[in-house]
Parts: structure tokens; C-alpha cells; sequence
């Protein structure tokens, strides 16, 4: 394959990562990282490498487009990322001591459980509570337009919500993603944030955390701009299309199809990293 064919082939599959990933909040990166092990056999670590710039990529394009429709909340997102990018910082570090098949096998396992989180059903947005005494004191409340007026919202368990976040991060520093699975699930579950402000503000969150686990990799010269080139342009036009479709697409029928493509690609990275393929 030249360079050309393999800048066009991951271009191609990153614009999807980015679009799908924008639609559902848990990010291109977990498309990404076996979309180029496995199917352009790109080393694993280069290829975490390349899907944390995407992130960063991803962030920002989706970021644009979800603080202008008033979805993102920056001050919760920015109070989150004290514990994802310590988190992150811890993963990166031991990726370096973690064998490649494992990494493979734990990957595989945040697929199959991404997949089953995005078809699982949502509880109904609760807005208008009083906030707790600690959201309140932190301000970490806001608002979202929803037909046509302002519905008020506020963080719930911030402790909890922290504690798990740190969780987030050090998967996100480990595999190369921006767990943006799980930084949903915290914030719309634990933290009782309207889910569509959690999608916003886990894409926006996701690249914060990527830029601390990508300074690691960047340093152990894990990021090969041949890969990184193609994969981040590509997620950028996609998260950014993903961003806009958002606002008015039907996005349950889009979070079906990423959960069972996402599915497969965690069954088949688990069963490579079994039978030692990756390793």
C-alpha cells in the first residue's frame, strides 16, 4: 500500500469516526485506534498516538458548534478535567509498562461495554431542582435551549461525579480515546446533567484530556505525522458535520449503527489480543 492509498483510507474511515462520534458523545477514538491496528495494521501505540490527536481534533470541531447552540456547559467541563487529565497523565504512563495484547483485550472490553451503554435507554432530562450546596457553591449549573426557551439544569453528587471522572481519564491516557463513554455516562447518570448538555460537554472534555496523555506519547515518539495527518483531518470535518446534524437529526437510529460497528471492533480486538496477533 503507498502512502497515498493509506493517507485516503484513514481519511476516509476518520471522517466517520468523527461524525458518528459527534452524534453519540463517545468520540472518534474508539473507532480510530482499531480502524488502523486492525485494518491498516499500524503499530497499537503509534495508532493511540494518532487517535489522541484526532481527539483534540474532534473537540474542537464539536466544541464550536455545540457552544454556539448553547449545549456545552465549559465551567462543569473545565472543573471535570482537574480529575480526568490526572488521570490521564497516570495512563499514559502505564501504557508504556502494559504488554500490547492486553492493552488490546482492555480496549476490546471499553467497546463491548461502549456499545451496550450507547442502545441503552436514557432516563428523562430533570431541570428546574434546586441545585446541591456544593454545584452551587462551584456554580456549576446552566441552562440549554429546548423549544424554543431556556430549560435550568444542575449538577447532582459532584464528589462522585470527580471521583469517576479520574476513572475516565486514565482510560483515556491508557487507550488513546477520550472516554467519552464514560464521561457521558457520569455526567447524564451520576451527575444528572441533560443528556444532551453531557454529549456536548464530554466532546468538549475529551480533547482537554487527550492534550495530557498526548505530550507523553509526542515525547516517546509515538506520533508519526503520516498517520496523525490524515486521521485528525478527517475526525475534524466529521466531528464538525456531526455537530451540526446534531441539533435537528434523529440521533437514536446513528447511535445503533456506532454500537454495533463499535461491538465488532471490540470482539475482534479482544480476540486478536487472545490469540497473540497483536502482541
Amino acid at each position: 500500500m503507498t502512502q497515498l492509498e493509506f493517507a485516503a483510507l484513514a481519511w476516509g474511515g476518520s471522517l466517520a469516526a468523527g461524525f458518528l462520534g459527534s452524534l453519540s458523545g463517545l468520540g472518534g477514538g474508539v473507532v480510530i485506534v482499531p480502524m488502523l491496528v486492525l485494518g491498516l495494521h499500524v503499530d497499537v501505540h503509534y495508532a493511540i498516538g494518532a487517535s489522541l490527536i484526532s481527539v483534540i481534533g474532534t473537540s474542537a470541531g464539536a466544541q464550536a458548534a455545540h457552544r454556539q447552540e448553547g449545549f456545552s456547559n465549559t465551567r462543569l467541563g473545565l472543573f471535570l478535567e482537574i480529575a480526568t487529565t490526572l488521570g490521564a497523565i497516570c495512563g499514559a504512563f502505564l501504557s508504556a509498562s502494559t504488554p500490547t495484547k492486553w492493552i488490546a483485550i482492555l480496549f476490546g472490553g471499553v467497546l463491548l461495554y461502549s456499545a451496550s451503554s450507547s442502545m441503552g435507554s436514557r432516563k428523562q432530562d430533570t431541570t428546574g431542582r434546586a441545585p446541591d450546596a456544593l454545584a452551587a457553591k462551584l456554580r456549576l449549573v446552566g441552562s440549554y435551549p429546548h423549544e424554543g426557551k431556556l430549560l435550568p439544569y444542575s449538577a447532582r453528587r459532584v464528589p462522585l461525579g470527580f471521583g469517576l471522572m479520574f476513572g475516565a481519564g486514565t482510560l483515556s491516557g491508557l487507550l488513546g480515546i477520550g472516554s467519552g463513554a464514560v464521561k457521558v455516562l457520569v455526567l447524564d447518570g451520576a451527575m444528572q446533567i441533560p443528556f444532551k448538555v453531557s454529549t456536548a460537554t464530554s466532546n468538549f472534555m475529551i480533547g482537554v484530556t487527550a492534550v495530557a496523555s498526548a505530550g507523553v506519547y509526542l515525547r516517546r515518539g509515538y506520533i508519526n505525522p503520516a498517520v496523525a495527518m490524515p486521521v485528525t483531518i478527517g475526525v475534524l470535518l466529521g466531528s464538525l458535520l456531526g455537530a451540526r446534524v446534531l441539533q435537528t437529526a434523529r440521533v437514536r437510529p446513528m447511535r445503533i449503527i456506532f454500537a454495533i460497528v463499535i461491538a465488532l471492533l471490540g470482539a475482534e480486538m479482544i480476540f486478536n489480543g487472545l490469540t497473540g496477533k497483536l502482541s
